[in-house]
């Protein structure tokens, strides 16, 4: 609002300060408009804040509420290097026993030791089956696996080493890895089965484009097939040395027999997954159970989440008497009326459960200053009759007293929430009063302008005016004083 005037050059009147003064006068009512507005945008900051931990309270209450936690389960084994064990929400509580008298493994088979890496074999083609051997173990015969078809792979001009028919068999898919294992005999490649299980056995056919009628030689060095028996019917032969037979998983759960073709056990019980790591000499014990560390992780979250709000509440409504200043929310009707809210839940007893009819039978109560702390004792007391402490705390009653406290916590969380909630209200009627403030602002800065160039504009007239009085009045004083000599002598 500065305006560049030359008033009081002519009468020796401080126009410029007089002006200012008049302005900082005027300048008030701005003034308190702009720490209005500061106040404003500090509460809501505050219920901003209110809103977060709001949601951070009711988040957790929900999570004690909900049916995941509560149906979620803890499994253990005695011996976990033998047996590993899983559970999901399915899961029932129960002990298992389960010896594991075998392992399921793939086949693994090696060719003839080559020169190097970079030995030639010729072109043609290698087709791989997948399937299980019969008439094990001296197999008499190849069923291919259900679904499987045999993959051709390709050895062209430039495939011919041994590395390259490795290369080009890993990137056939057709469930085998190839490796070349180098030792003081020279090269060998050697092949196993991608999964385990008896089904993921495999056979190797071999097509040489220009055969030189020599098995060991060429692409025919690596073919494989372990039910091959030379013609007088002696003992299996194959050009390439079957290492180890594919065979599937042999195992007793409770006494039942189980064969898989994966060490890995899905749905042998309801959510349970056992994972065979090494055959036993007797029985692992594994035993399934709720998952009480689960509920206890959840109480210390949401007892967290209710403190940081409750404190919260209390620091931003205080009084401070020595200081006479009040908290930023202190007379806040939303702020007040939440923190009775809160105890109003904890204070009002549920029906819910038979056992457990307020939070503090469950070793979660109020302290003096409004915050929860947790009794182990208790928690761990309740927790032993697990299905009345989930009704107290999870049910979702018809009316307020039929229902547990996290759903009432939860419902809470929701109602202050919800678009006509009353933080949601709260924080809507201080953005209004805060955009209403800055429009007044705006009309009272363009106000005090206009009346800052008015006031120049008047002093500016009145300082010639003064300038031309002045001068007037020294003529006067001139001639007065000419008349006055003229007349003395």
């Amino acid at each position: 609002m500065a305006t560049i005037t030359s008033t009081g050059l002519g009468s020796g009147l401080d126009v410029s300060s007089i002006v200012s003064a008049l302005m900082s006068v005027e300048k008030r009512p701005l003034t308190l408009m702009q720490q209005a507005k500061t106040d404003l945008n500090t509460q809501l900051s505050a219920i901003g804040k209110l809103q977060s931990m709001t949601s951070a309270m009711r988040d957790a209450a929900n999570t004690l509420s909900s049916v995941t936690l509560w149906n979620q389960t803890k499994a253990s084994s005695s011996d976990a290097a033998s047996v590993g064990v899983a559970t999901d929400a399915a899961a029932a509580s129960g002990t298992y026993n389960v010896n594991v008298s075998r392992l399921a493994v793939g086949q693994t088979i090696s060719s003839r030791a080559f020169t190097n890496a970079q030995s030639t074999l010729g072109e043609g083609t290698l087709t791989i089956e997948l399937g299980s051997w019969t008439g094990e173990p001296t197999p008499t015969g190849f069923t291919a696996k259900t679904g499987a078809t045999p993959v051709a792979v390709t050895i062209g001009p430039d495939d011919t080493t041994l590395e390259k028919v490795r290369d080009k068999i890993n990137a056939a898919g057709a469930g085998v890895t190839a490796t070349i294992v180098n030792d003081a005999s020279g090269a060998r490649l050697a092949l196993r089965s991608s999964e385990t299980g008896a089904e993921n056995a495999f056979r190797i056919s071999a097509s040489e484009t220009s055969d030189d009628g020599v098995a060991g030689d060429g692409l025919s060095a690596l073919a494989f097939d372990a039910a091959e028996v030379v013609p007088d019917g002696g003992t299996a032969v194959s050009q390439m040395l079957r290492n180890q037979t594919a065979v599937n998983a042999q195992a007793t759960i409770n006494g039942i027999a189980i064969t898989s073709a994966s060490n890995k056990l899905e749905g042998v019980a309801d959510g349970l997954t056992l994972t065979l790591l090494k055959t036993t000499t007797g029985d692992v014990e594994v035993g399934v159970k709720p998952d009480d560390d689960a509920v206890k992780t959840a109480v210390t979250t949401f007892t967290k989440a209710f403190n940081d709000l409750a404190a919260y509440i209390r620091d931003q409504t205080k009084y401070d008497a020595a200081t006479k200043t009040g908290g930023t929310l202190q007379g806040d009707r939303t702020a007040g009326g939440l923190q009775a809210q809160l105890r109003g839940v904890i204070n009002a007893a549920s029906t819910a459960s038979s056992v457990f009819t307020r939070l503090s039978d469950m070793g979660i109560a109020m302290k003096a200053d409004g915050t929860l702390e947790t009794n182990s004792t208790k928690l761990d007391a309740a927790l032993a009759n697990r299905a009345e402490m989930r009704k107290a705390l999870a049910t979702d009653g018809t009316d307020r007293a039929g229902s547990g406290f996290m759903d009432r916590f939860r419902d809470l969380g929701n109602a202050l929430l919800d678009t006509t909630g009353a933080l949601t209200t709260r924080t809507s009627s201080l953005q209004s009063m805060i955009t209403r403030n800055q429009k007044s602002q705006d009309a009272m800065t363009l106000r005090l302008e206009q009346t800052e160039k008015r006031l120049n504009a008047q002093y500016q007239a009145l300082d010639t005016n003064m300038a031309k009085l002045s001068g007037l009045s020294n003529y006067l004083s001139g001639q007065l004083a000419s008349i006055t000599n003229f007349n003395n002598n």
